[in-house]
């Protein structure tokens, strides 16, 4: 090696620990900063006032006290008003009405009608307020700041709403469903409906419920209980009581108390999640720590977490927290704390021996997530150097002694699920179109079934479960009064937090409720009151290929083990049914026993670098579960070297470290970076944070198809491809202050946006972090776009596709056909560009690429001369056919 490689290597390795000393020093500040926003601050600034002060203020305090209960009181009213209008347009006919009661409701709509446009009109109003100021005796000036100190008192005692008010609130949706369709004809006779398209079932085997009987007395015990608790909160201690789980919980205390490292098998539905971290509470567990529980989704994450709160009676964020991917809701009082393993990954960055935690309990191992494999070797690594840490893996039925032998033989305690009989249905010939057959399938159900018993039917994405439930409204709305109510819910991870708690609400009566989810429901979930799964039998997977070192988006079947898992929903409380909708044979000969680990199909480009900060740089030795391909290993540390991550030893640089402070793709962060130099990181900052939205932006209303995608064709104007026209969605939705009104308007999702925003302003305060220069030199307007699309192809001249003669795109190494995705706004156009950067490529009927802008091929010359050679970025239109040589 030679003596500048050995100074380089030198180099790099200095800067990392000079950038890990700034970030820790960071670290501590932040923690000072945290604790200084404690509440009792306000008592402080307020004990340094004099009695004088304090009495001058009051008058303000009164005004102020009075100006907020009018405004609230003037949103209760307004409320209130449009929840009478909506009742009596529900409820009652013209036809039944008197003339009386018709000119009252008119009058009701136009009140309703001007105290709606009083009130946006009042919102659109900018106001300034001059500050005001007094001085004291002792020369001191008084601003607002000690009125606010005053105020910050009891602004932040943010009340807990009673027992009684939330009866009464959960009381009022109920109601709301109750109500029935409008159109629905009190009284006289019912006629059944048969369904016209039906699919043939075959009925396979039964499971067996475990001790029937006892369960269906143990129910009607709970069920009496339940009408005599007094309170809701009586109301879930009975719930909780009847958990499988907590028949176990002085064996699993025993079990903890006795072993540093325990593996617990319990199907899905026992109560481990919930359970668990709470009993480790009572027994004195997070004194010297926290309880951590790791979840692989983020949906799993809040969830839970909001339910544990209710179960102890605190307030979320409190005792009981969550960390997720853009959003921390814990604070320095928090005991028990849930989180997604990519977050628990993040922390070992600051905290390799995870010191905050006494016990950390990682869920859903058998979901055998690429984040889980990889805190179960650094888990493993920890136990052998903290022995007050515990240690509890959480996994279904099926590895739990694969777990106990990697954990060195760790002891399995096995807890008894509680399930009642299922039975499962095939299809007798196979169907085209499983989209199409959920439709039929859920319908079938819903008509020939009595009532209760709610339907769960599993579906690959948020697009899949738009479609399906389109067609189910359609259905139901044509058949009107024939047949009773069902209630359609959606259920995926970008939908807002208060839709996915409506599937988690008790079904009205005389209501059939059916629930359409990812796989997120298979294990991480469970839903109340399902007596019928619909199982598509697909599900999307994240796949890469190591040789082309393209990651794809691929609906795919799903494996024995998801099947049953699936299956499993069913039969929780009473028995249940599961309709596969596929065949017998397909189950048996076509399905993979176990779903490959995430390990072994993904990128492992995030994963390397995040090791590498960790300190593990033998990636190759490292202690895996399931050990990832070589290929994949060796062409994630190719991609971060080309990246600049790494140096040519394979070490971590300071770029690298960089980079692993920002929660997105390398090569996002690698954009963030290389932004500053063409002085637009405010600008890639809002594409990084739409990108992370993308899926769910626009929306196009059935009926209104048009009209939208006009709107977000404008958006495109001059944006020379996606990601700017992105960028133009968020600034134009700034500039018109953050409206809901004006994402209505364009046909853009508000809580996509508002997701957006929280994105962008956490990303901001990780530039500030690692000394990213936000206020560089801006360029000229003119030369803006250009910058823009150049800091984009710093992290991403890997996608870069070029456009062929006959029309097609291919990617430039190693060469692939692909096409532009319809949603691009560079789909079909007249002149489409010689270049082109995508997000990602999705397989769906051929390839797509997604999210695309146009580049230029200079400007991958002078940014990744080390990926493209001369030959790789030469225009197709300038190559010469080769000349043909005659033979004598």
């Amino acid at each position: 090696m030679s003596s500048n490689g050995e100074g380089s290597a030198e180099r790099d390795r200095r800067e990392v620990e000079e950038m890990n000393r700034l970030l820790l020093e960071k670290d501590r500040r932040a923690t000072r900063n945290t604790s200084s926003l404690n509440p009792t601050v306000a008592d402080s600034e307020v004990n340094k006032m004099s009695e004088e002060e304090k009495r001058s203020l009051v008058p303000q305090l009164r005004e102020l006290s009075r100006q907020e209960y009018l405004a609230k009181r003037e949103k209760q009213k307004l409320e209130l008003l449009e929840k009478e209008v909506e009742d009596d347009q529900m409820v009652f006919s013209d036809s039944e009405l008197t003339g009386r009661e018709r000119k009252r409701r008119e009058e009701k709509k136009q009140i309703l009608e001007l105290a709606s446009k009083r009130a946006r009109a009042d919102n659109d109003l900018d106001v300034y307020v001059m500050p005001t100021s007094k001085t004291t005796a002792d020369g001191r000036e008084v601003l607002n700041k000690d009125l606010n100190s005053f105020k910050q008192r009891y602004d932040r005692q943010e009340k807990r709403p009673s027992e009684q008010e939330e009866w009464e609130k959960n009381q009022q949706k109920m109601t709301q469903y109750a109500i029935g369709a409008q159109d629905k004809k009190s009284g006289g006779e019912e006629y059944s409906y048969v369904e016209q398209t039906e699919i043939e079932f075959i009925e396979d085997l039964q499971r067996k419920g475990i001790n029937v009987e006892d369960l269906i007395k143990e129910n009607e015990k709970k069920e009496a209980l339940m009408k005599n608790a007094k309170s809701d909160f009586e109301k879930i201690q009975i719930q909780r009581a009847s958990l499988p789980v907590t028949r176990c919980k002085e064996q699993i205390l025993e079990y903890v108390k006795n072993h540093n490292i325990i593996v617990i098998e319990a199907e899905t539905g026992s109560g481990k999640t919930t359970q668990i971290p709470q009993f480790l509470y009572e027994a004195g567990y997070c004194e010297k720590g926290m309880v951590g529980c790791t979840q692989p989704r983020r949906i799993a994450c809040m969830e839970v977490a909001a339910r544990v709160s209710q179960e102890m009676g605190c307030k979320l964020g409190f005792e009981v927290g969550y960390s997720v991917r853009f959003e921390n809701k814990t604070n320095e009082r928090t005991k028990i704390k849930y989180l997604t393993d990519g977050m628990l990954l993040r922390e070992f960055l600051t905290e390799p021996d995870l010191a905050s935690y006494s016990v950390m309990i990682i869920d859903e191992a058998h979901e055998r997530a690429l984040h889980t494999d990889i805190l179960l070797g650094l888990i493993k690594d920890v136990a052998r150097v903290r022995d007050d840490l515990k240690i509890i893996i959480s996994s279904a039925t099926m590895d739990s002694e694969k777990f106990s032998k990697y954990f060195d033989d760790a002891p399995v305690l096995s807890i008894p699920g509680r399930r009642f009989t299922v039975t499962t249905h095939y299809l007798a010939q196979p169907e085209n179109d499983y989209v199409e057959a959920c439709i039929v399938a859920v319908m079938q159900i819903h008509l020939s079934q009595p009532l209760p018993g709610d339907i769960l039917v599993f579906l690959t994405g948020q697009q899949d479960i738009e479609e399906v439930q389109e067609g189910l409204n359609k259905r139901i709305k044509s058949l009107g009064s024939k047949i009773k109510e069902l209630l359609v819910l959606p259920l995926y991870s970008a939908l807002p937090r208060k839709e996915q708690q409506l599937c988690f609400e008790p079904t009205p009566p005389n209501v059939r409720k059916v629930v359409l989810a990812t796989n997120v429901a298979e294990t991480s979930l469970t839903i109340d009151n399902i007596t019928f799964v619909v199982d598509s039998g697909m599900c999307k997977q994240n796949s890469f290929n190591p040789r082309t070192g393209m990651d794809s988006l691929i609906v795919t079947p799903i494996s024995q083990a998801a099947a049953r898992q699936r299956e499993g929903r069913a039969g929780r409380t009473r028995d249940g049914h599961c309709f596969r909708l596929y065949t017998k044979y397909t189950f048996e000969n076509e399905l993979l026993p176990f779903t490959i680990p995430e390990i072994q199909r993904t990128n492992l480009s995030s994963v390397i670098l995040l090791l590498q900060c960790i300190g593990i740089s033998d990636i190759l030795h490292f202690d895996f579960i399931d050990p990832p391909p070589v290929e994949s290993i060796m062409r994630g540390m190719e991609h971060l070297y080309a990246l600049g991550a790494l140096n040519d030893e394979g070490e971590l640089t300071k770029t690298g470290r960089c980079m692993a402070e920002f929660p997105c793709d390398p090569t996002m962060s690698k954009s963030i970076l290389g932004s500053a130099k063409y002085g637009c990181v405010s600008e890639i900052l809002t594409i990084c944070a739409m990108l992370d939205v993308s899926n769910s932006v626009y929306y196009r209303p059935k009926g209104q198809e048009m009209h939208a995608d006009n709107a977000h064709k404008g958006f495109s104007q001059g944006a020379h491809g996606d990601h700017v026209a992105l960028m133009n969605v968020y600034n134009q939705w700034r500039e018109n202050g953050y409206h809901e009104a004006w994402c209505y308007d364009n046909y853009v999702q508000y809580r996509s946006m508002v997701r957006a925003r929280d994105v962008r302003d956490q990303l901001e305060g990780l530039c500030d972090r690692v000394e990213v220069d936000y206020k560089s030199d801006r360029p000229d307007d003119d030369k803006k776009n250009e910058c823009i699309r150049k800091a984009l192809c710093e992290g991403f001249f890997y996608n870069i596709c070029r456009l062929q003669k006959n029309g097609d795109y291919h990617t430039i190494k190693k060469p692939k056909v692909v096409s532009i995705h319809p949603s691009s706004a560079l789909f079909k156009l007249e002149n489409p560009p010689d270049y082109v950067l995508y997000q990602e490529l999705v397989y769906t009927t051929k390839e797509y690429i997604r999210i695309n802008s146009e580049v230029n091929i200079s400007w991958l010359k002078d940014i990744a001369p080390h990926y493209y050679n001369s030959n790789d970025l030469q225009n197709e239109r300038d190559k010469k056919m080769p000349k043909v040589v005659k033979r004598n």
